[in-house]
């Protein structure tokens, strides 16, 4: 049904554009296709030194440290985790973004920013609120409960974005055929935003396999608690690296099935005529039950954690504000996290323009060996780099290169899934139209294409640049001498127990981080052509 809406398909080899004209990439598709390479090669570093330490280790150690009881319970854990937070993302992202873009709620626009709020919140911040509120939290679900409120706007922003988009024809269509408002949803509304929940939630699933501040401190083990306890113990990476290989073989399983569930529709609409508004479903005695939902979720997950920091900077007094700390560490964190975002969003659009473009096989293999890496803990991709620095090029160790190059690697799938989905709402046969009509690709590139994707483009580096702020071990690992940031300060504080000398950096990370968060809102409007 999308496909009868959207832009006339090819045929034969053709185009709308003209008969034997073919888009192009601006600097053709080999030169596309040999810059992914690289870069997918680089980010298969991690995954080498993983592969290169099981082999040393020899298989009947490597079987015997993975194959035991304690692995088992990790496994369980994760799985579980899994399993129980991503739906419950799900559910609240696409239902927060279809109350907030398709119905008549009211402050519509002011609960688009709250719901999007608690990404400015680092989950180890969000952890330690709750444990500030309920020291007893711990286990399997007390990990549910912060990881669903911190990572529900993952799902939200993406789905908000597609559906303030999405053609309203089509749904006009169902209701002409009888279909009612929750038929419509379910059967027309919800399969457009395939590429939006299936990319939030492998981005949910990511994060659940590399979190490690909010589960270590609710006592929650996971495979990434585990492997830092093994690092932090022993520094003997054996076991840990046995650990991650397990991880990486958690996270195969995570692509294939978001790739499988992905599908092959087109999503962009071209044609004559502007896209109708859509029209927004009236709650009537529904508008309550709503506004009452949302205000609970974002009490939960932005109020809650907001009240406790600021509780504990009111019982630290002026004492914990040591501007010679802070201050420094405030600066550092803005710099590493400008630089970190504008080095992920370039390295990341050849991978999505070859996905989106230029889909097979290759293009995929290429944007999953990303996504392999981002999913093993920063302190293992930390670790390779280390040991392949310090063999290879030394002079280049613990400087502030490499942390970036670590930074683009932990981060480069939040790039890529906004900006896949950029442009995938970008139709090809405007680029093609372009050339057509005389202009070279690579104006045509610019003009159209890198026009149009902009908005995602700059999502993305929005969330580039919240990872990055919220950091913490591969800032720790490989950090030149002297640097503090604001993640590594507040985790100094607060595993010596010193909740109140660690509030002013939460506080200070959620200061910094609002104004992205805000910034992934207008964009998200701009996508809208509001």
């Amino acid at each position: 049904m999308i496909s009868q809406v959207s832009a006339p398909e090819t045929s034969g080899g053709t185009t709308t554009a003209g008969r034997g004209k073919r888009p192009r990439p601006p600097f053709g598709v080999s030169t596309v296709a040999i810059l992914a390479v690289l870069i997918a090669l680089f980010s298969l570093l991690p995954l080498g030194y993983v592969v290169f330490m099981t082999v040393a280790t020899g298989w009947d150690t490597a079987i015997e440290l993975i194959v035991r009881p304690r692995v088992g319970e990790l496994l369980l854990n994760t799985v579980l985790l899994i399993l129980l937070t991503v739906p419950l993302c799900l559910i609240l992202g696409v239902g927060g973004a279809w109350l907030v873009e398709r119905t008549t709620l009211r402050g519509k626009k002011v609960w688009a920013v709250l719901l999007a709020a608690p990404l400015a919140i680092p989950a180890f911040v969000n952890s330690y609120a709750w444990v500030s509120a309920v020291p007893s939290l711990h286990g399997l679900f007390s990990g549910v409960l912060i990881a669903t409120l911190s990572y529900f706007p993952l799902v939200y922003i993406p789905a908000a974005a597609t559906l303030s988009r999405l053609d309203p024809a089509v749904e006009q269509s169902a209701a002409s055929l009888g279909l009612g408002a929750w038929r419509s949803f379910f059967r027309v509304v919800l399969p457009q935003l395939r590429i939006a929940m299936t990319g939030g939630a492998l981005l949910v699933a990511l994060h659940l396999l590399a979190e490690y501040g909010a589960f270590a401190m609710i006592r929650f083990d996971t495979f990434t608690t585990a492997i830092m306890v093994q690092y932090q113990s022993t520094f003997n990476g054996t076991a840990g690296t046995m650990l991650a290989s397990v991880l990486v073989f958690f996270c195969l399983l995570l692509l294939l099935v978001e790739v499988r569930s992905r599908g092959t529709a087109r999503y962009a609409r071209v044609g004559s005529g502007v896209q109708a508004k859509a029209l927004r479903l009236p709650l009537h005695v529904y508008q309550v039950p709503a506004q009452l939902a949302l205000l609970a979720l974002t009490l939960l997950a932005f109020g809650l954690p907001l009240l406790f920091v600021l509780r504990w900077i009111i019982a630290g007094g002026a004492d914990i504000w040591a501007a010679d700390e802070f201050v420094p560490a405030l600066w550092q964190t803005l710099v590493y996290g400008l630089a970190g975002a504008g080095a992920t969003t370039v390295v990341a659009f050849p991978m999505a323009y070859l996905a989106v473009r230029h889909a097979s096989w290759f293009s995929k293999a290429l944007e999953l060996s990303n996504y392999v890496t981002s999913s093993m803990p920063g302190i293992v991709v930390a670790l390779a780099f280390v040991t392949v620095s310090i063999r290879l090029v030394p002079d280049v160790y613990q400087t502030a290169g490499v942390l970036v190059a670590a930074y683009v690697l932990l981060f480069v799938p939040r790039a890529l899934v906004n900006i896949r989905a950029g442009l995938a709402q970008a139709p090809k046969e405007l680029d093609e139209a372009a050339q057509a009509l005389g202009t070279p690709p690579l104006l045509s590139f610019i003009r159209v294409t890198l026009r149009l994707t902009a908005p995602a483009a700059a999502g993305g580096a929005a969330l580039v640049f919240l990872g990055i702020a919220n950091e913490l071990t591969a800032t720790l690992l490989l950090s030149p001498n002297g640097t503090r940031t604001l993640a590594t300060a507040f985790w100094s504080k607060s595993s010596e127990i010193d909740y109140a000398g660690a509030a002013p950096y939460a506080l200070l990370m959620i200061v910094i981080s609002a104004p992205m968060t805000y910034l992934l809102f207008q964009q998200s409007k701009k996508v809208a052509g509001q």
